[in-house]
């Protein structure tokens, strides 16, 4: 996932075995009507079934989502059939568990599911682009919020047939057959391959000998898969530089375009978006394609890295995997890196991107929780709470493993080189250690990997960022004083903290307490402008374009009332925090490791 990234974001495929390729496959059949009221009708046509197969399980959390979501929360009508279309007794065992009474003579299991986006939940609502949604003109699936797995079968082959109505375009990874069944090798299979159906437009193109396809739907029309296919093809290309190749032979993004940005979730073989709508511009596309970067590069990890963990995914009893790390600081990485190297996006502003993320880490986050413990607590609320620090203090993580590999190997290799040869080690049918990962990782490197991992993976030391960047002619300093005089909303420090959509202000200082405005007081709107976690820094930069003493208006939610306030700008001398900058007087050997840096080795 990203920014709000989400993006979340570790989507993985459990490869059935030959033996499961051999049996017959399990027919499910998903019925989409828009006029059911935000329910799916599912059918399962089954074989004869022993007492091992009379739990039917549905899904307590997916790859890659780290939260739970027990979707059998959502199930509303839950039966079973014999042979005869007559009705068989069933019981609820669990929130996610339904047991078939007579299993031997079951033929049919039937039941109506609602969609997650409409559905109201006490705790743990599933993130938007994981879930299900069903309106007039265009459905989301995502497989494991329509499907469940009989106890035993998860890696038994599927065959989906979905009914939907006349006109609709289908986006998915899976391809159907000459009867409109879509196959998947599994459950894990299925729940990698999710489906967006309505009113969709469809764009494709080669990368290299891959197909890239991209569908949207945009509830006004404003985003077309064709224009927004051509802003992405340098970051597409970039891509493929960056991985030398594809390790797919087809791609598939799903968009969906409508009144709020919820992320992205990646999968092996897709990734799919839930994104406000605003007109398509330069300016929206890039923001559209940097999600798209981080995603797409899960095609390396955990697609081609993974642990068992990921490999044997516990659907279940949510398990979480020590190298979160990987999965998503190290993506996050590649993203930016990739875009640098590509020309996409100047060293200036790279550096800017660094400074946001070091930012977060130590204003927003926890800088005592290790990535180590954020991996394997992240389905708890605890590590839920720290979660997006993996996109922050987890790319750091990366970029300075990445200078610390260019360092001892003389800028002969990186944290690229070291990924592709561990996609070749390993593989999609072939998962590392998630005990012995560190060590494998550093056998395959240098010994002082080791040490790196100890302290800043498993440890939370603080990130040795001046000494590291310094070796490619970076200089990083916590506080600088430039001596400017630039406009500010206070006179001290001004800061936010991100709720939900809510925007709450943290640190106020005594001008804006003069307006009113009190530490936890929601910011609603800027002039005319609401205000989200997504058009933030927009309304920041455009107030501090104005003048020192320009009056201005916000309006606040303050102990539980909506009111507007009026304020003034002020000036004060600026201080930039965490701030990386090209070192002028940079030496010989630094700037030829920055060379060694910059490219793709």
């Amino acid at each position: 996932m990203n920014a709000l990234r989400i993006v979340p974001l570790i989507g993985t495929l459990l490869i059935a075995t030959s033996v499961a390729y051999a049996q017959k496959p399990l027919t499910y059949t998903v019925s989409i009507d828009p006029t059911t009221q935000d329910l799916f009708e599912v059918r399962l046509e089954v074989p004869k079934l022993g007492k091992e197969q009379s739990i039917y399980q549905f899904a307590a959390t997916a790859p890659g989502t780290y939260q739970v979501m027990d979707i059998g929360r959502f199930v509303r009508k839950f039966e079973a059939f014999d042979a005869g279309n007559k009705p068989l007794a069933v019981k609820q065992l669990s929130t996610n568990q339904w047991q078939l009474q007579q299993p031997e003579k079951t033929r049919a299991i039937r039941y109506t599911i609602a969609e997650t986006w409409d559905t109201p939940v006490q705790e743990h609502r599933v993130y938007r682009m994981c879930g299900t949604s069903l309106e007039a003109d265009h459905a989301l699936l995502n497989g494991q919020g329509i499907f469940g797995y009989l106890q035993g079968w998860q890696g038994k082959p599927m065959r989906i047939k979905l009914n939907y109505p006349a006109g609709w375009k289908v986006g998915t990874p899976l391809t159907a057959d000459a009867h409109g069944y879509y196959a998947a090798k599994s459950y894990d299979h299925a729940v990698d391959s999710p489906f967006l159906l309505g009113r969709l437009t469809e764009a494709k193109t080669k990368l290299g000998d891959a197909e890239v396809a991209v569908y949207c739907y945009s509830k006004t029309d404003q985003v077309k898969a064709e224009p927004l296919l051509g802003y992405m093809q340098t970051m597409l290309s970039a891509a493929q530089a960056f991985l030398v190749q594809l390790p797919v032979k087809r791609y598939t993004f799903l968009y969906h375009f409508d009144d709020q940005s919820n992320g992205a979730w990646e999968h092996s073989y897709s990734s799919e978006y839930v994104l406000r709508e605003t007109p398509l511009t330069p300016e929206s596309a890039s923001q559209i394609t940097s999600i798209a970067a981080h995603e797409f590069f899960h095609v390396v990890t955990p697609l081609n890295i993974h642990s068992e963990v990921i490999e044997q995914f516990n659907f279940v009893q949510p398990t979480g995997s020590e190298h979160l790390w990987l999965y998503e600081g190290t993506t996050e990485w590649a993203s930016g890196m990739m875009k640098l190297r590509g020309g996409l996006t100047p060293l200036e502003e790279y550096l800017k991107e660094l400074s946001g993320k070091v930012a977060y880490d130590h204003t927003q986050a926890d800088t005592t929780y290790s990535l180590s413990k954020l991996g394997l607590l992240s389905f708890s609320d605890e590590g839920q709470r720290q979660y997006n620090n993996i996109y922050q203090r987890g790319a750091m993580t990366a970029a300075l493993l990445d200078l610390r590999l260019l360092e001892l190997s003389g800028g002969e290799r990186g944290l690229r080189e070291v990924m592709n040869e561990l996609t070749k080690r390993y593989g999609p049918n072939k998962p590392f250690s998630e005990k012995t990962f560190f060590d494998d990782f550093t056998k395959l490197t240098y010994p002082e990997i080791g040490d790196f991992f100890a302290r800043y993976v498993k440890q939370a030391e603080p990130l040795p960022l001046r000494k590291y960047y310094a070796n490619v002619g970076i200089g990083y300093t916590p506080v600088l004083h430039t001596g400017r005089p630039v406009t500010a909303l206070g006179a001290t420090s001004v800061s936010f903290t991100v709720n939900g959509n809510a925007v709450l202000f943290d640190a106020v200082s005594s001008n804006l307490r003069d307006c009113g405005i009190t530490s936890g007081d929601q910011l609603l709107a800027y002039g005319t402008t609401a205000i989200t976690p997504s058009t933030l820094r927009q309304a920041l930069t455009e107030l501090k374009a104005r003048k020192p003493n320009e009056e201005y208006e916000l309006t606040i939610r303050h102990d539980g009332a909506e009111k507007k306030v009026r304020c003034r700008l002020v000036e004060q001398q600026e201080i930039k925090r965490y701030d990386f900058a090209v070192l002028p007087d940079a030496t010989p050997a630094q700037l030829a490791l920055r060379q060694a840096w910059l490219k793709n080795l």
